[in-house]
């Protein structure tokens, strides 16, 4: 069985104020949150195999600081993590050889995460579930087959939770 967390960026610049928002940062309260909530997952005993991210700069920065407290040595970026669409990481995830922690972190956006979570978990989007900033979501994927309605959703956390 793999572990799969879903968590979104930390708290990043105004929406609309960066000429192009592929390139909107984490704030400097963003990036303290989510040091810290990375340093409580590390607390609780997370270890990932993997941290896959999407490209743009606030998911980028948020992997960063994960792997920077610990949480993962390998980091890859992958471009469908900003387009939300979840078919690639479907068609990526069956190569995927994991480690000794069976555990894979992805770090993106809303609501694209959430949706990625509905859809594992029941097969559809209900919008029944929200990833606030720096939140994080974890999923048990079935060892075989398709994880689209055939996972179990069971950590969804807002990051006050985390925070210490």
């Amino acid at each position: 069985m793999i572990e799969l967390y879903l968590v979104r960026h930390g708290l990043a610049g105004e929406f609309g104020t960066y000429t192009n928002d592929d390139e909107r940062p984490l704030t400097e309260d963003g990036k303290k949150k989510t040091r810290s909530v990375a340093k409580r997952l590390i607390d609780l005993g997370l270890q990932f195999d993997l941290i896959l991210t999407s490209p743009l700069v606030r998911a980028r920065q948020t992997a960063d600081i994960l792997v920077d407290v610990g949480l993962s040595s390998q980091l890859q970026e992958a471009s469908y993590l900003a387009s939300g669409i979840i078919t690639p990481w479907l068609d990526w995830l069956p190569d995927w050889t994991p480690g000794s922690q069976e555990c894979l972190a992805l770090v993106g956006h809303e609501p694209s995460l959430s949706t990625w979570a509905e859809l594992l978990a029941w097969g559809e989007v209900r919008g029944a579930v929200e990833l606030k900033k720096a939140g994080v979501i974890g999923l048990s994927l079935p060892e075989t087959g398709s994880p689209i309605g055939r996972s179990t959703l069971f950590w969804l956390t807002p990051p006050r939770f985390l925070l210490s």
